[in-house]
């Protein structure tokens, strides 16, 4: 949901109750407006016309930049899957497409989306980061952190059910992403039996209603649950692998319990899980200094366990 880029908020905000006010301006800009970022080619549409949902949604995307030069995207409309393929000596067959989070209010493309997919395709395997439709922000700045710190400080309080924002658009995306490579696996080398799906923070709340899709066919094949909300969910038996990992200072979803974990294994459906003991919200493809710079690698051991990445299709 929220992602490490915008913790500082939380010192601006500090309570429930303060993030009703305006937020003051920081000395630092929070977000700077810039122009498009470079970033992987040989992106693809993932609808051939405008998106159901969004034929009235009047628009634009914005890029901004965080203080540490982090590039943010949002008012997505026009969702895309950009493939990042690991060299042919390399291709295990495995596929994997990767959600950034950013509380379904921004997406955070280089640190939870290039950054993942790039490692994941030195590793052999196929990624796809998914630029997927998140919620309207104010196209202004400043507007924009009095929306977000309002946001966060719902977030800081009452049950799960009730604080964390719902983006049905966000799984419809992830859905048909999983169509679109499957569709293509030849063309891309994929087994379409080993397409999976990772996501973080807000991402992994998508990722996990794609896991969940009414329909068992048209869910990935295993997924990557990367700090989203630990509290217990209804899991059906059919459901796919999971691999969950979890900083236990994380400030959002470090103090639920382990809930979503425990009725996965109740559902007697496979899952691994990873609670480090530093590493905060948001830490990407890991936090210098902590654990969490296993994350990946833990990952890959993972789905080398399970026989994902024996061999090419």
């Amino acid at each position: 949901m929220m992602n490490r880029l915008l913790l500082p908020l939380l010192c601006l905000v500090g309570t429930p109750a303060a993030a009703q006010q305006p937020v003051p301006t920081p000395a630092v800009p929070m977000f700077e407006r810039i122009d498009a970022p470079p970033q992987p080619a040989g992106a693809i549409p993932l609808y051939t016309a405008v998106a159901a949902g969004s034929e009235n949604r009047n628009i634009s995307e914005v890029w901004d930049r965080m203080p540490d030069g982090q590039p943010i995207l949002r008012n997505v409309t026009r969702p895309t899957l950009t493939p990042v393929l690991p060299d042919r000596g390399k291709a295990t067959g495995a596929a994997m497409i990767v959600l950034p989070g950013g509380g379904f209010q921004l997406l955070a493309m280089r640190n939870e989306g290039w950054a993942i997919a790039r490692w994941l395709a030195d590793h052999g395997i196929a990624a796809f980061v998914l630029k997927y439709r998140i919620l309207e922000t104010p196209a202004d700045e400043k507007a924009l952190l009095d929306s977000l710190a309002r946001s966060m400080g719902a977030m800081m309080q009452g049950p799960e059910q009730d604080r964390v924002p719902k983006a049905p658009q966000a799984t419809d995306d992830a859905l048909q992403a999983v169509r679109i490579i499957r569709a293509s696996a030849a063309k891309w080398g994929i087994d379409p039996k080993r397409v999976g799906m990772i996501g973080f923070s807000a991402g992994a709340i998508a990722t996990r209603q794609a896991a969940l899709a009414p329909d068992p066919k048209a869910r990935p094949n295993y997924i990557g649950y990367i700090y989203g909300p630990m509290s217990a969910i209804d899991v059906p038996a059919d459901a796919p692998p999971m691999f969950a990992a979890l900083a236990l200072d994380d400030p959002l979803f470090g103090h639920e319990g382990f809930g979503i974990v425990e009725n996965w294994r109740k559902a007697r459906s496979p899952v691994e899980f990873h609670a480090y003991e530093k590493g905060s919200h948001g830490f990407g493809v890991g936090k210098p200094g902590t654990t969490t710079t296993m994350m990946l690698p833990e990952l890959l051991a993972w789905m080398q366990s399970r026989g994902l990445l024996d061999n090419a299709p």
